[in-house]
């Protein structure tokens, strides 16, 4: 995994949270202020934290990455116990699982999203998945940050302990008979599973939902990004729950 973070909010957003440590910041050297480079600058210093500007050529091979004039350079992301992911105590929760997503933008952006609609972890198998590198911090816009990131090796011997602690399995599938605004998720714990856009949920981990879901298509374009379709049910959920705090809600 690439141990840096680049990107002027990613970066800004690494050193608000201090999680992390950041071993050291290197700048690109410009005639022109930007505020959000003046306070990594600030806070890098008020910290102790390395921090040098480059000229353009220096910076050069870090050119095929949208780095923005600021990369950070970090220890690897240290991912979430399962078993203490599940001691913890909280009513509710709600959980995102991965299924095959291959493209980091795609799961940066299911990550963003996760933290926004207020889930409380995302779960992905070590293989055939994205893992969280660079590209997924950069596309998360920090989120990574702000949530339990849990690799596994076995999702259905995941899936099944979860089960066995009162979660409820939510499957995506185009073939399935409910859309995913006919499922009440309120008052449970429950866990969204998402599938790679080529070949969906693998079969086995389809027979352990409780659930089977689907987006409802009005065209013959029924070809999603499993990021947008992620937000949709995602965020059909926080409606939900917001509805049922607040009953006015429309």
């Amino acid at each position: 995994m690439d141990n840096y973070v680049y990107g002027r909010n990613n970066v800004l957003e690494l050193l608000l949270d201090g999680e992390r440590s950041v071993s050291k910041i290197i700048l690109l050297k410009t005639p022109h202020d930007n505020p959000k480079i003046s306070k990594i600058v600030d806070i890098a210093r008020s910290r102790g934290i390395i921090f040098q500007f480059l000229t353009k050529d220096k910076f050069q091979k870090y050119a095929d990455l949208p780095h923005q004039g600021v990369i950070a350079y970090v220890p690897p992301i240290k991912y979430t116990d399962f078993d203490d992911f599940l001691q913890k105590e909280k009513n509710n929760k709600k959980i995102i699982i991965t299924d095959g997503v291959e493209d980091p933008h795609n799961m940066g952006s299911i990550i963003r999203t996760a933290v926004c609609a207020g889930f409380d972890a995302v779960i992905f198998p070590s293989r055939r998945n994205a893992v969280i590198n660079a590209t997924v911090e950069k596309s998360s816009a920090g989120a990574v940050n702000r949530i339990d990131l849990i690799m596994v090796n076995s999702l259905v011997s995941v899936i099944d302990k979860l089960k066995n602690n009162n979660f409820w399995i939510i499957a995506t599938d185009m073939s399935a008979n409910d859309n995913y605004f006919e499922i009440d998720y309120c008052n449970m714990n429950f866990a969204i599973v998402m599938g790679s856009e080529k070949e969906g949920i693998s079969s086995s981990i389809l027979k352990q939902a409780d659930y089977k879901i689907k987006i409802p298509m009005l065209t013959n374009f029924d070809s999603l990004n499993v990021a947008n379709a992620a937000s949709i049910v995602m965020y059909e959920a926080v409606k939900q729950i917001i509805q049922k705090k607040s009953p006015n809600v429309v």
